[in-house]
């Protein structure tokens, strides 16, 4: 990094006596000299339980195999728990028979969408709603009888760079509406989906509850010269060898790895991914077909377009979040009010891709990371001209990263729970796109966790602005799909916004922003979606 004049740092030393562990836990302190600022690493107690003996099963969670297990919850979390599972219960879908036919599964090609006339007339205007009806056919042409199917639908203007999401309704007989609200002049053109055939979401939902360590995770263990590498998840079936227990003993986030035969629990040094072992059943693999049946488009039995006309006297909301005009993201509920801010970044890489959009965007910060691992960070930029600091730091397992040294993971309530907060700090968070192979109530307790902390800091801080970033879509490969389905996507967005409904909290809704684009699908979006999603958090802090 360029050599820095204290001079250029008038702020700082208040700033980083009384942030410094706030930031970036014990692991790391900032150290000052004459002409540049550097970081050094201490090393800090582990707030862990480690054991060789292995765990007790305290129960069985609902809807996973029996060796996957959780603590115990409140009666006021299980209730919740029981009351959001059943808020992202599915529509029943077939069961599937070994072999099964795959010509009676749903089929995009022979599957039709219809332009419904408008109320009152043909003429349609914008306030208006208008309606698709969506039929579902078999790979025999045959109409399905049953719902189940995923579905996407959006309605947009290439020309305009116009864009909104569709409210898609499962009337559970192979019939399917997209509603979606007109909201500009001109042409409108539908367009529908199909993410996954209902065959394919019994699939998905069998592989998270029967093998939800399907993804293979590892840790290295090494004391001197000794080195030994065992297997590490959420959940781990019980054998003889005994289990390491890395819980952590504030949030309780369960995390375990296999004891090495000769090296003690203390001595593991990494968090790894090491691959993927999915498990299906004799041709099930033609459930997940790209071009064939894998987020495939919908033909319409008719026109696809509608012209809208100028608005006219009372009309009602929409009810979504919002929708793109000319490029821009009109929310539907400004933009250089980062100056005097502190804004403290948590989660997967979606977040890390604001955070580096931040960094791009602001040319006269100065980097501050020394040898941070490029995925988990930790990360800090300063502007010191105008009074920002913005951190980053990845949240703790299960990460699906290649490489995380074990002195890097942090669990987000933790690190809230570090923070001071206030009128000129800001939480940005997103949890997410890890959690989508393991069962469900393992990401309702992480969101509880999280909950409790940000109840909390708003207790001792009412100033301070919590803003999270929802999930959005993916592309989606054949063999991604059976591990970070959009299907499950869609059940981590839902318990997501239920989990945070009526809290002091803002979102920027990536779902529908990455839905009502044109650009490709991604797990990290294109950047015209991430600087309209930076916007919507500036015009959050700018009304703070």
């Amino acid at each position: 990094m360029s050599s820095i004049k204290l001079a250029m740092w008038p702020e700082v030393d208040n700033l980083v006596e009384k942030k410094t562990n706030m930031l970036f836990g014990c692991a790391t302190i900032m150290q000052w000299n004459l002409e540049k600022v550097e970081w050094s690493r201490k090393l800090c107690i582990v707030l862990k339980k480690v054991t060789s003996a292995p765990r007790t099963v305290p129960r069985t969670a609902p809807h996973t195999d029996n060796f996957c297990t959780f603590e115990p919850l409140s009666l006021a979390d299980a209730k919740e728990e029981r009351m959001l599972l059943d808020s992202i219960a599915w529509p029943e879908t077939p069961l599937l028979q070994a072999p099964f036919l795959f010509d009676q599964t749903s089929d995009p090609a022979h599957s039709i969408f219809t332009i419904l006339p408008g109320r009152g007339g043909v003429d349609r205007h914008v306030g208006d709603q208008l309606e698709v009806m969506v039929q579902i056919y078999d790979f025999q042409g045959n109409p399905k009888k049953s719902g189940g199917d995923v579905l996407l639908a959006r309605l947009h203007n290439r020309a305009l760079e116009a864009g909104v999401a569709g409210r898609v309704v499962d009337h559970l007989n192979g019939s399917y509406s997209a509603v979606f609200p007109l909201l500009w002049e001109g042409s409108a053109h539908v367009e529908v989906t199909l993410v996954h055939s209902s065959e394919a979401v019994t699939v998905l939902h069998r592989l998270n509850r029967e093998h939800p360590e399907r993804v293979l995770f590892k840790s290295l263990f090494r004391s001197g010269s000794s080195s030994e590498t065992t297997s590490c998840n959420v959940c781990l079936r019980q054998t003889n060898q005994p289990q390491c227990n890395y819980s952590d003993l504030r949030t309780g986030e369960p995390w375990f790895c296999y004891k090495p035969k000769k090296l003690s629990c203390d001595d593991r040094i990494n968090h790894m991914r090491d691959g993927f072992n999915v498990r299906l059943k004799d041709k099930e693999e033609k459930l997940f077909q790209s071009k064939v049946n894998l987020k495939v488009f919908i033909h319409s039995s008719g026109p696809a377009n509608v012209m809208v006309l100028p608005p006219m006297k009372g009309k009602g909301k929409s009810g979504l979040s919002g929708y793109y005009y000319q490029g821009v993201w009109r929310s539907l509920g400004g933009t250089k009010c980062l100056k005097g801010k502190v804004v403290h970044m948590y989660g997967d890489s979606t977040v890390r891709q604001w955070f580096e959009y931040l960094d791009a965007s602001l040319p006269d910060a100065k980097e501050i990371n020394q040898n941070s691992p490029k995925q988990t960070g930790p990360y800090m930029i300063w502007d010191n001209a105008k009074n920002i600091l913005v951190t980053y730091r990845v949240h703790g397992p299960p990460l699906s990263f290649i490489y995380v040294p074990t002195s890097e993971l942090r669990y987000i309530a933790n690190e809230i729970d570090g923070l001071v907060g206030g009128t000129n700090t800001v939480v940005v968070f997103s949890v997410w796109a890890h959690f989508s192979p393991f069962p469900i109530e393992l990401y309702i307790r992480r969101l509880q966790s999280i909950r409790r902390a940000v109840i909390r800091l708003l207790n001792r801080a009412p100033d301070t602005l919590v803003v999270i970033r929802t999930a959005n879509l993916r592309g989606l490969t054949p063999s991604e799909s059976l591990n970070y389905s959009d299907w499950y996507t869609l059940q981590l967005d839902k318990v997501l916004r239920a989990v945070f409904k009526g809290f002091n909290v803002r979102l920027v809704d990536a779902w529908e922003m990455t839905l009502a684009h044109h650009l490709p699908h991604n797990i990290h979006p294109g950047r015209p979606i991430v600087k309209n999603m930076i916007d919507i958090l500036l015009s959050y802090i700018c009304t703070k």
